[in-house]
């Protein structure tokens, strides 16, 4: 109770309670308001760390798992924050401008990105140097331009499995993308959205810099955590498949020693020699004479 209440502070303090104007809101957000003031709504704090903590703890289970979550956040004020959090936690994200088709034309985008590392390549390597300089130079202008919008998904090799948004009004688009294809969305919605459009709905001002950052960065830490009990499961694994192979190397090694030592004795000398029965026959091949 004591970690929630200082919690309840920190986002009281970073003004994560401010709504938008009573003539902007959204009814369905009824159930988050906690009053009006000055035609503002207010958000009540309450709800918002109940369902920052469950919206965590299902994202650090995603985690956990091994699969992407991805941080969605076009927002001039939000952006920067967003990309330092998934950077942080290796995850994907976009924070230039959301492509159509990001998710549902997923194909058509990994050739994109594919375009653009071979371009990448190319400029490393030197394989570009037998271009002429306008050439080289509209290639690295192209690659700058594809690095801004799919930088942040250059590692997504298959599909996320959740999606992180910051303004579900302002990102429509991408959460569209994300229920037409079955992936979990969390987000953060403030007092002129509808609640409903996401699977965890976290109510706070998706306006304020300080607002976005405490809730991005109160995620990301609890994605790291999941990401930390992954490793420390799979370091576990990796010692008991190591003690395991240990053991049985051995007991091996004791069943072939054991198994020499019946061998050594049999091929020893101290066993009594066999007697062969003198022939009566004599070597000439004659009958043996009569005593």
């Amino acid at each position: 109770m004591e970690n929630n209440t200082s919690l309840q502070q920190q986002l009281l303090d970073a003004g994560v309670h401010f709504g938008h104007l009573r003539k902007k809101w959204n009814p369905k957000m009824l159930p988050y308001i906690f009053a009006e003031k000055k035609g503002i709504h207010i958000i009540d704090l309450n709800k918002t760390v109940d369902s920052l903590q469950e919206a965590s703890a299902a994202l650090r289970q995603i985690a956990r798992s091994g699969k992407k979550i991805m941080f969605v956040a076009t927002k001039k004020q939000a952006k920067d924050i967003v990309a330092e959090c998934a950077q942080r936690v290796n995850m994907p994200y976009a924070t230039e401008r959301w492509l159509g088709g990001m998710l549902t034309n997923f194909n058509t985008v990994r050739k994109s990105v594919k375009k653009m590392q071979s371009i990448e390549k190319m400029l490393n390597d030197g394989s570009a140097e037998s271009l002429t300089k306008k050439e080289r130079l509209t290639l690295s202008r192209d690659k700058d331009k594809m690095e801004k919008v799919l930088g942040g998904i250059a590692q997504l090799g298959r599909l996320p499995a959740a999606l992180f948004i910051v303004d579900i009004g302002n990102e429509h688009i991408a959460l569209a993308e994300a229920k037409r294809l079955g992936i979990t969305t969390f987000g953060m919605v403030d007092t002129n959205c509808d609640p409903n459009k996401v699977d965890f709905a976290i109510p706070a001002n998706d306006d304020a810099t300080k607002s976005i950052a405490i809730i991005t960065n109160y995620i990301t830490a609890e994605i790291a955590a999941g990401l930390a009990e992954r490793q420390a499961s799979k370091d576990e694994e990796t010692d008991d498949a190591v003690n395991e192979n240990e053991n049985k190397a051995a007991r091996l090694q004791a069943e072939a020693e054991a198994e020499g030592g019946r061998g050594g004795r049999a091929r020893g000398g101290n066993q009594p020699k066999r007697r062969v029965p003198n022939s009566r026959r004599p070597a000439g091949g004659g009958m043996a004479p009569k005593k």
